[in-house]
């Protein structure tokens, strides 16, 4: 197992954002985001780090942009920190591994969010009002039930706290009509190309949440990470059932961890034991083991 790796202070390298998992550089042209192993629930960064986490982020996310670049283009330059600038190689025993240097997006101001099956928010959305994120449903759905076709559910993003859910309608005021309908369409054509990798592998992709922007020749780009344990919902094929809450094979077995102990969701979070840390680290790289077909 690699070390934990849950802050970075590179030497020679501009600091232009610390999140809850990336720290993100700037170099020239380009932006350098660094997947760290810091891992966050419920807007608080736990401790400890994940062993291997960001690492899996890096490579799984670069996996996925390579597999889908035929339906749009991505940020991606290069994972390969030796094809990087002097001034990141001079860093390369922290940074291997966990890396990208991608090209500057102006990003929108959303989340693109697809739901494949009933679960998580969209589950607690539909027991309240029967519809989720304005998508009205038919009635005594039970938990997990496949949604055919999958939904999409976009949110705004939030600096702090947590992410709004927004209907279609709020979506095309944020960016426009013929916007919305692209990255709506985008969206379901990545996940459902993913849906049916994955499902080769026994994986099935609950539901994930997308990231775009614009690039400088004005083009719709995919960006940020794709299709990980920590913006996706996987599970086991073999174990699934409806009509219940399902075993996770991503960052929800610590969500789920985190409501055993009792916790409030207010500050300060209990720290990580040795046991879930261990599960959690063992779980990512597994899940990029079976999707991808080889080791981390």
């Amino acid at each position: 197992m690699e070390s934990t790796v849950t802050h970075t202070d590179l030497e020679g390298l501009h600091l232009v954002n610390r999140g809850k998992v990336r720290d993100v550089y700037e170099i020239g042209e380009h932006l350098l985001i660094v997947a760290t192993d810091r891992v966050s629930a419920y807007d608080a960064v736990l401790s400890p780090g994940i062993p291997d986490k960001g690492r899996v982020l890096t490579s799984l996310s670069r996996f996925w942009f390579e597999t889908l670049e035929d339906v749009v283009p991505h940020h991606l330059v290069t994972t390969d920190v030796h094809e990087m600038p002097e001034a990141v190689r001079r860093h390369a025993d922290v940074l291997a591994g966990r890396t990208m240097l991608v090209r500057r997006l102006n990003m929108f101001p959303v989340e693109c969010v697809v739901r494949g099956w009933l679960t998580g928010s969209g589950w607690k959305d539909y027991l309240a009002t029967g519809s989720v994120c304005g998508h009205r449903l038919p009635a005594d759905l039970p938990e997990s039930t496949r949604l055919s076709p999958p939904l999409f559910t976009p949110a705004t993003k939030a600096e702090s706290g947590h992410d709004e859910n927004i209907d279609f309608d709020t979506l095309v005021g944020i960016v426009g009509g013929a916007v919305a309908e692209r990255l709506r369409e985008i969206t379901v054509t990545l996940y459902e190309q993913a849906r049916v990798l994955a499902a080769e592998h026994g994986i099935l992709i609950a539901d994930t949440k997308l990231e775009f922007g614009l690039d400088a020749q004005g083009r719709i780009v995919l960006g940020d990470e794709v299709l990980t344990p920590d913006s996706s919902r996987f599970w086991d094929a073999s174990s699934y059932e409806p009509g219940t809450s399902q075993q996770p094979l991503d960052k929800q077995l610590i969500r789920n961890w985190l409501d055993e102990q009792g916790w409030d969701h207010s500050p300060p979070a209990p720290e990580l034991s040795e046991e879930v840390v261990a599960r959690a680290s063992a779980t990512y790289r597994e899940i990029y083991r079976r999707l991808t077909g080889h080791n981390l």
